[in-house]
């Protein structure tokens, strides 16, 4: 089959929300558009196109002459901070001011020596950018980058507020138990509790910038020509059910960093997306491991703790006597540097690594690694399901409460640790999920679901199909 002349190409532009979690499944969903021969324009906020050239070197967004970078404004105030913007900040102010400024790259980028824009990829929480592809005439798709099941609790946030869930009487109400109500009125999440719906419900004001947010984008689902989940089938078809009612042209293509395997493009193997510098030593120090030997440790981009939890965590993990890999953004305390006591640097030494950012796909996937503490964000939780590593459970904010919830009780591969963390219970779930009967059980799950993620992205495999699907019929369709 010959390529694609460069001018008659399709041309999509992908526009994730500016953050970690949401840029780098887009970044792998672009790669493999790519590879499917579309030119692609990848859309960051200033903010962080300017920290990936930092992070990745002053060339790193070159891109290619068919796989460019653009940004645009968010209206923030600009920052060098080596840290993710304020959420809310960034859900406020976005849907305000980059309409305009997207709306006139599409416009620059149709004047350009490439091809004409012919579909639009967003983030499912950038919802504005229908209006750009309104005024265009572009068939737009929404990409929700979180977990189906995440997904379908924001679809719920509504009816929590009509029925006088949210917002809470008092902010007692998240401690106080609460939370632990269960409901039995929503049938395709059995037993659901309000501690399991994503943290955006525990505020006690109406108005509450994140709880609205979520309501007003998971309300356009509908709007779009079709919606991209990143999961597979086997793991979360009773959470797509529910939503084909508000949009039937849904398409399951994850695992994304599994369907990678796919993109046979050298060139497209400098184009990364981290926003922190990589520390790649931690392979070389985990080839000197036993297999199923090393806890690896990972909050994840956003999660911030109190010195005390990172603490209680550090001596947990000390106690239980294990190997593990500690990966420790430098802005985790909030305003403090992430510092542990020098006895705990003395007491681990030589069975602890501690470093700042990592290359988490090569890490979760390699033999030494035996369990996952993680924060539950959709992207570590996949990696991890896909490898076949099972987890302890500390999710703290967004749907990471779901993914929790989903890990331990419906998919059998998780342990949940309390919010307030205690060394104990650190050191007790560590050795269990290692040496113990429940952590055997868990491996042994997780080991089947890697191997339903691996038939799902073989060829003829549920994703694949649904990959090819979602090009032919919605994206190419004239």
């Amino acid at each position: 089959m010959g390529s694609i002349p460069e001018i008659q190409k399709p041309h999509a532009i992908c526009i994730p929300y500016p953050a970690q979690g949401h840029i780098n499944p887009m970044m792998k969903l672009a790669k493999l558009l790519h590879f499917r021969g579309f030119h692609i324009s990848f859309v960051n906020n200033h903010y962080n196109h300017k920290r990936l050239l930092r992070s990745r070197g002053p060339s790193s967004l070159d891109g290619l002459p068919d796989f460019r970078f653009y940004s645009i404004d968010d209206g923030l105030p600009p920052s060098d901070a080596e840290a993710t913007q304020s959420i809310p900040a960034l859900c406020e102010s976005v849907p305000k001011h980059s309409l305009e400024p997207f709306c006139e790259l599409i416009t620059r980028l149709n004047g350009l020596d490439v091809p004409p824009v012919t579909c639009i990829i967003s983030d499912g929480c950038m919802s504005f950018t229908l209006q750009a592809a309104d005024r265009f005439g572009l068939p737009e798709v929404l990409f929700w980058t979180p977990s189906t099941c995440g997904v379908l609790a924001y679809t719920r946030y509504r009816d929590l507020v009509q029925k006088g869930y949210v917002p809470l009487k008092e902010m007692n109400d998240i401690t106080n138990g609460y939370l632990e109500t269960s409901l039995d009125w929503i049938p395709e999440m059995k037993n659901i509790r309000l501690k399991d719906f994503p943290s955006f419900i525990r505020t006690t004001d109406i108005n509450d910038v994140m709880l609205n947010y979520l309501m007003t984008e998971s309300e356009a689902i509908p709007r779009g020509l079709a919606i991209i989940l990143n999961t597979f089938d086997a793991l979360e078809h009773d959470s797509v059910k529910p939503l084909l009612a508000m949009n039937p042209n849904i398409f399951t293509i994850g695992p994304l960093h599994m369907m990678q395997q796919y993109v046979h493009d050298e060139r497209l193997k400098h184009i990364g997306s981290n926003l922190w510098k990589e520390d790649v030593s931690c392979i070389n120090w985990l080839d000197t491991k036993k297999p199923g030997s090393v806890v690896y440790v990972n909050f994840g981009s956003i999660t911030v703790m109190t010195k005390e939890q990172l603490i209680e965590f550090g001596w947990g993990l000390a106690y239980s006597k294990k190997d593990f890999l500690w990966i420790t953004r430098p802005d985790i305390v909030g305003g403090d540097k992430a510092m542990m006591p020098p006895e705990f640097v003395e007491e681990t030494s030589g069975r602890g690594m501690v470093t700042s950012w990592c290359p988490q796909e090569e890490v979760i996937k390699h033999p030494s690694i035996g369990v996952f503490l993680t924060h539950n964000g959709w992207n570590s939780t996949i990696e991890s399901i896909s490898n076949g590593v099972p987890m302890i459970c500390w999710p703290f904010f967004a749907e990471q409460q779901t993914n929790c919830r989903y890990c331990c009780v419906e998919w059998g591969i998780g342990m949940e640790i309390d919010t307030n963390v205690k060394r104990e219970e650190v050191e007790a779930q560590v050795k269990e999920m290692m040496d113990g009967e429940k952590g055997r059980i868990m491996k042994n799950n997780a080991l089947k679901w890697k191997k339903k993620a691996e038939e799902a992205v073989t060829i003829g495999g549920s994703s694949c199909f649904n990959f090819e699907k979602l090009v032919n019929d919605i994206l190419l369709r004239k």
